[in-house]
């Protein structure tokens, strides 16, 4: 089943359900999938295509539980990370810090990255590879860490 089918199936459940915060979450979804669909970009729709989408919405919403704590907002930011965790139902599971640097490890041997000159060189790679399975900010840590930069 791909996403588009799931998010359907989902936004009927949540309807039945009465569940207005997953309805709500569910139907931005499905509006970015129908605004990606009529964008005339002549892309299908795909796995990668799919995975951008989700990631994007995802990031949105922990920009603005940023945003919204640090302006004193704890109601607001409790809506968007229950929104996260929605969102998040439909990602691949995110890898724990340790997996990210065992994976940082791996990469850093095939390339010979060791050093923090190395960072332009490791930091691509890592993100390619670990492209939807960990948040972007985590990785970049977790690479400064392994190289020795702070």
């Amino acid at each position: 089943m791909n996403l588009k089918d799931k998010i359907n199936e989902d936004l009927k459940s949540a309807m039945k359900s009465g569940d207005k915060l997953k309805l709500e979450t569910i139907r931005s979804i499905r509006a970015l999938i129908l605004e990606f669909e009529k964008s005339g970009s002549g892309k299908e729709l795909n796995a990668d295509e799919e995975l951008k989408l989700l990631s994007s919405a995802a990031k949105k919403r922990k920009d603005s539980i940023e945003q919204y704590t640090l302006a004193g907002r704890q109601d607001l930011a409790s809506k968007e990370e229950l929104e996260l965790k929605i969102i998040q139902e439909y990602l691949p599971k995110q890898l724990s810090e340790e997996e990210i640097l065992s994976e940082v490890k791996k990469i850093a041997e095939s390339i010979g990255a060791a050093s923090k000159e190395d960072f332009a060189k490791l930091m691509p790679n890592a993100m390619k590879a670990l492209k939807g399975k960990a948040d972007g900010k985590v990785v970049k840590s977790v690479v400064e860490k392994f190289l020795g930069i702070n």
